[in-house]
């Protein structure tokens, strides 16, 4: 069974992530997302592991945070071994979906629900890697070409 990391940030990412939970039973998951109270009740129902909350507002603090994350990102990915990474994004999620390309794994990246007109820089970052990119408009793939419109996951 193929082992499957399905990662975003916190907020309208995580609820376009569980969305997919229909897929969930068909792989081996975890689910990761940063840590906060609404998180951390959730692993009772799903198996997850948590990086640092980083809001980008305090750019002197979240370099520090995202420099963690980086880290554990690294140890959370050497841990679980997935053999896909699959996110909503944002900022959480970059640096496993660059580990994930060092290590040859597949990363899936989709495109967020509110992005209709502009793509965001999580996307930006992630989409010259991803082995498959998703939009939910057909108005993205004029910033996305190679993108996949999967329409709407919600």
């Amino acid at each position: 069974m193929k082992k499957v990391v399905f990662i975003s940030s916190v907020g309208g990412h995580l609820t376009q992530l569980l969305q997919l939970e229909p897929l969930f039973s068909e792989y081996d998951y975890h689910v990761i997302t940063e840590k906060t109270d609404i998180t951390v009740d959730m692993k009772e129902k799903y198996p997850m592991s948590f990086l640092v909350y980083g809001a980008r507002n305090y750019p002197f603090r979240y370099l520090f945070k995202f420099s963690y994350n980086i880290v554990k990102s690294l140890f959370l990915f050497l841990k679980l071994r997935p053999d896909v990474v699959v996110t909503t994004g944002v900022h959480t999620a970059v640096p496993m979906c660059y580990i994930a390309k060092l290590f040859r794994k597949k990363v899936i990246y989709i495109e967020s629900f509110a992005k209709s007109h502009s793509p965001n820089l999580a996307g930006r970052l992630v989409y010259p890697i991803a082995d498959l990119f998703i939009v939910q408009w057909e108005s993205m793939k004029k910033f996305y070409p190679k993108a996949v419109n999967g329409g709407s996951i919600y």
